[in-house]
């Protein structure tokens, strides 16, 4: 059973996401929160497999929701699900540890389609903001013909754009840190970026993650 916590102060959006969510039998909403105080509260209580959060909670912003819950209980996936689709929203989102972010403008596919992405651990961004992230690379002069990385440098790459630390990473592939950090600054050097949230606008050019 695949467990979700929502996190909204408008009920109506609560009430529709919880309608999309009962389509599945498979997954059920253990927590409701209407400010980002509550919302991580309850994600720390209730440890949900996802948090479902809008960016503009109330008394703790849904960034700031999400930066917490990846150092205090980073297994937990965070999809941010909100009208805020500026550039600079969604790199603050992807860099706070965001793996999915999804516009209530789209339709209600996306949403039902960012959780099963995230439940089979991976990345989901809508078409919007997919577009944003490719214009962004468009924007700084990022060429499609970088240095090729390796695979394993494809690999720590991916693992990094889905909010993983250097420990899970070192673990999941059976190295050292040492090593993960190694390939990790030999890959954002190729990819001529510096921080995670370009690296993911990376990643998503090269394929390297689906949107």
């Amino acid at each position: 059973m695949l467990r979700l916590l929502l996190a909204d102060d408008h009920e109506i959006v609560r009430r529709g996401a919880r309608a999309i969510i009962s389509q599945n039998p498979a997954w059920v909403v253990v927590g409701e929160a209407q400010d980002g105080e509550t919302a991580l509260k309850l994600a720390l209580d209730l440890r949900p497999d996802i948090a479902v959060l809008d960016v503009s909670l109330p008394h703790m912003n849904g960034v700031t929701v999400t930066r917490r819950l990846k150092q205090e209980a980073p297994g937990i996936s965070v999809l941010l699900f909100t009208m805020r689709d500026d550039d600079r929203t969604v790199n603050e989102g992807l860099i706070a540890g965001a793996r999915g972010y999804v516009l209530k403008s789209d339709t209600q596919h996306h949403l039902g389609a960012a959780i099963a992405a995230l439940e089979a651990r991976r990345p989901y961004f809508s078409p919007w903001v997919t577009q944003l992230l490719i214009d962004g690379l468009v924007r700084n002069g990022r060429s499609a013909l970088s240095p090729a990385l390796t695979v394993r440098e494809r690999e720590v790459a991916r693992l990094i754009c889905e909010g993983r630390h250097n420990k899970q990473i070192a673990s999941d592939l059976s190295i050292s840190i040492k090593t993960v950090e190694s390939h990790r600054a030999s890959a954002m050097r190729k990819a001529g970026v510096k921080t995670a949230g370009d690296l993911v606008r990376f990643a998503v050019r090269q394929g390297l993650i689906q949107a």
